[in-house]
């Protein structure tokens, strides 16, 4: 007597789902965005500290002769000592700033849209903390600026930091990399197709998105046939 065999194989359908990667979760992101703006906040706070224990405002310490030094600057204005006399302005738009990346951090797919807004909130909590609890009083403490570099005004770590995750946003922006997105998208508002599996079980593709709408096929596994009989 025969003994039937069960196929328990999964259905091509779910087969395709099981291979297909999951994508990042925001939280994720998040996640990522926060432990790089605590390391920036926790740099700025520590080396502000010691700036002030450490040099006397009006006596420069010398780092490369005269064109790199320590030199203890008291900040009322923005990065970079800019906008200066408009201290609690200057404290309620970096609050909204702060807020506002953190909205948008619950909705981040992209890495590197979370390293370049962690640098942005670092930066804006490092000088916040200045603002709300240095004199002369809260929302119009002085910042603690204490690296001179040539021409360039004084600034501390969180400035550079809010300066170059804006660069890189910017960047990304320019080059079709979204906040929402993994890969990079397309002229016709598709994602990147680089290296992600395709629904039909297929490795991803390498080429990019083609002008008619279809996808790149190098190194795209192909689907199977059935003998002809």
């Amino acid at each position: 007597m025969m003994v039937g065999v069960t196929d328990e194989s999964s259905s091509p359908a779910e087969s395709a789902a099981g291979d297909e990667p999951a994508q990042p979760s925001p939280p994720r992101r998040l996640r990522l965005l926060l432990s790089v703006a605590a390391v920036v906040l926790v740099l700025d706070i520590v080396t502000k500290v010691l700036a002030v224990r450490l040099l006397t405002p009006g006596q420069p310490v010398s780092i490369i002769g005269d064109t790199v030094t320590w030199t203890l600057v008291r900040n009322s204005g923005a990065a970079f000592s800019m906008a200066t006399g408009y201290t609690w302005v200057l404290t309620l738009v970096a609050t909204g700033v702060v807020f506002g990346i953190i909205w948008m951090g619950r909705r981040l797919v992209s890495p590197w849209w979370a390293i370049g807004l962690g640098l942005i909130l670092g930066g804006a909590m490092g000088n916040l903390v200045d603002r709300f609890f240095r004199s002369p009083g809260p929302l119009r403490g002085h910042v603690v600026d204490f690296l001179s570099i040539g021409w360039w005004p004084v600034f501390n770590v969180a400035d550079p930091s809010v300066v170059g995750g804006a660069i890189l946003l910017v960047v990304l922006s320019l080059f079709g990399f979204d906040f929402d997105t993994v890969g990079r998208r397309q002229p016709d508002g598709g994602e990147g197709t680089v290296g992600r599996r395709q629904p039909d079980g297929g490795e991803g593709t390498v080429g990019r998105r083609q002008p008619d709408g279809g996808e790149g096929t190098v190194g795209r596994r192909q689907p199977e046939t059935e003998p002809e009989t």
